[in-house]
């Protein structure tokens, strides 16, 4: 039985992991002006970094519509697959979700997986998936323990800069000048239920806070899930990715350690200089 494993580009996985898992990716669009574009692969991170700094406001997203799913869904039937497990960015955030059981109401064997999270949080889901698929599962046996799983995720991240989100109308624009001014660093929590909420806020320089970010979020060794852990960033450099990894590993001794850059549709919410790890707990 032939299974094809897809998600949206808001999973974050690089395309070295794209392709050495097999992953098919419906991507999302970014508006630039009146141009919609497919996240990642009509349109870089770099791209929208430049037009916010021209235009001083932020690229509008849209998510994978109907007609785009259901193309995806006949391609992968013609080629010959007998099921699809697709996971989508949480409904909370996106209308990914709903669009893809809208599409796949006209195919069999199609499941839809609503992650209730983004960024590599997703990538866990579909890495698993893609493992799962290798072992032999149907497509219903990998909906159906993904389901449990994706409830064990542990996703955060930290900001460096509260600018975008409070160019996007997400928080406002004197909060974001306070945090400025007072040097305040917010992790940034998706909860079990698909929203996001301050976890935490560190008055420090963003490398200081970074580290101390991760000791925090790996504290309770004993819950910690050790097979991998991803590091994602939005365009931090190398000193910061790298003392992460170092914290990472000084606190727990992952088997995998895989660093992957965020996409179009997350930079453009958060920013540049904006970094998580994102695992699975116990």
């Amino acid at each position: 039985m032939r299974i094809r494993i897809s998600a949206d580009s808001t999973c974050d996985l690089s395309p070295e992991l794209i392709e050495q898992y097999d992953v098919a990716i419906t991507p999302l669009y970014i508006r630039l002006g009146d141009k919609d574009l497919k996240d990642s692969i009509e349109v870089t991170r770099d791209d929208i970094y430049s037009y916010v700094e021209k235009t001083k406001s932020i690229p509008k997203t849209a998510a994978v519509n109907v007609g785009d799913y259901a193309e995806f869904f006949t391609k992968v039937k013609n080629e010959g697959y007998d099921g699809v497990v697709h996971f989508t960015i949480s409904a909370e955030m996106s209308s990914c979700y709903q669009n893809a059981c809208l599409a796949a109401e006209s195919f069999e064997n199609v499941y839809i997986v609503d992650s209730r999270t983004l960024s590599t949080g997703i990538g866990h889901l579909v890495l698993d998936a893609c493992i799962l698929r290798d072992e032999g599962k149907s497509a219903k046996e990998i909906f159906d323990i993904l389901e449990e799983r994706k409830k064990k995720l542990d996703v955060s991240f930290v900001l460096d800069t509260l600018r975008y989100l409070a160019l996007g109308g997400r928080c406002n624009s004197l909060l974001a000048f306070g945090a400025n001014l007072l040097n305040i660093k917010p992790s940034i929590q998706v909860r079990h239920d698909g929203t996001m909420g301050v976890d935490k806020k560190y008055r420090c320089s963003f490398e200081r806070a970074v580290v101390r970010y991760v000791n925090d979020k790996l504290e309770d060794k004993d819950s910690l899930d050790l097979r991998r852990i991803f590091i994602t960033d939005s365009g931090s450099s190398d000193e910061i990715r790298n003392a992460v990894e170092e914290a990472v590993l000084k606190n727990a001794p992952f088997a995998e350690v895989i660093h992957t850059r965020a996409g179009c549709t997350v930079s453009s919410h958060c920013g540049p200089n904006c970094i998580g790890i994102l695992f699975y707990r116990e």
